[in-house]
């Protein structure tokens, strides 16, 4: 059979084109080397709980044409993420709001807040070369983060902490979307319903059957690796890895909150995802 689109990967953008494609009339085949759907956003029940297994994600868009179209495929769940950091006991609000100043600092209003924000920016008197001198906040940035790249914060880019929130309000919505939350019933259910009617072949690596899987389609959507697609040839891009533990835990809370960011560096995980009703305990640990 002859196919107008050959499509690599079922996650989400090619679930999605899939779709698309498939509306408009053209043939699709897609294709994925793992043996289920979903990609990295891939969700499995265990216990009636449904398990996030390459971690916790998170639908979130300010776009209402987004939110409706996502709708069309499963009903959302109101989760809100506002995430806690643990380092070495002490607990501290995230994103970085007046709640995490008012218990690092002591201060209690916007403007006393932006005083000290400012008196340790004076400390650094040039611009910042690297994530060690840009992040102010020793406690809830450093540890965490040379666990999650797997270096040292002064061979990191500056530019990795300014995409963390920071708000001189008592707002702790990591996101501040408009719209956001989790399908009930999972991402996968979610992604199925994407490919309803469409030909999918898993356990199909594309990139050892190219030559093959090229032949059958005109056009060809690739949505894995970039580096492999080439054959590694200008190297291999360094990709930030995780290791997933997991436990199923016979206690009515363990956390007290869906997720909590253990910012530490000597504690060897750098995140455990705690779901509501039965537990599922998921550690989260880098390597380099």
């Amino acid at each position: 059979m002859r196919y107008d689109y050959l499509i690599v990967g079922s996650g989400l953008y090619g679930a999605i084109f899939a779709h698309e494609a498939t509306k408009k009339g053209k043939k699709v085949l897609v294709v994925d080397k793992r043996p289920n759907i979903a990609g990295n956003i891939y969700t499995k029940e265990v216990e009636g709980i449904n398990v996030h297994e390459y971690g916790a994600h998170i639908f979130h868009t300010n776009n209402k044409k987004v939110w409706e179209y996502v709708n069309q495929f499963a009903e959302f769940n109101r989760f809100t993420n506002s995430p806690v950091a643990n380092y070495k006991g002490e607990l501290y609000s995230l994103p970085f709001n007046m709640y995490t100043f008012n218990k690092m600092w002591g201060v209690a209003t916007p403007e006393e807040a932006t005083k000290k924000i400012e008196e340790q920016r004076k400390e650094i008197t040039h611009e910042p070369t690297n994530l060690e001198e840009q992040a102010i906040y020793e406690k809830l940035i450093k540890g965490y983060t040379e666990k999650q790249w797997g270096r040292d914060c002064k061979d990191l880019p500056s530019f990795i902490i300014k995409r963390l929130p920071v708000r001189l309000t008592f707002d702790n919505n990591y996101f501040n979307a408009l719209y956001q939350g989790i399908p009930v019933g999972g991402y996968t259910k979610m992604v199925e319903n994407m490919l309803e009617g469409i030909e999918v072949r898993l356990n199909t690596d594309y990139l050892e059957n190219k030559e093959e899987l090229d032949q059958l389609a005109d056009k060809v959507v690739y949505t894995g690796p970039i580096d492999a697609y080439f054959n590694y040839q200008l190297g291999t891009l360094e990709y930030r890895s995780v290791r997933f533990e997991t436990e199923l835990l016979d206690i009515p809370n363990f956390q007290g909150n869906a997720a909590v960011n253990y910012t530490d560096r000597e504690t060897p995980w750098t995140r455990i995802i705690d779901s509501y009703f039965k537990r599922i305990q998921f550690r989260m640990e880098t390597r380099g």
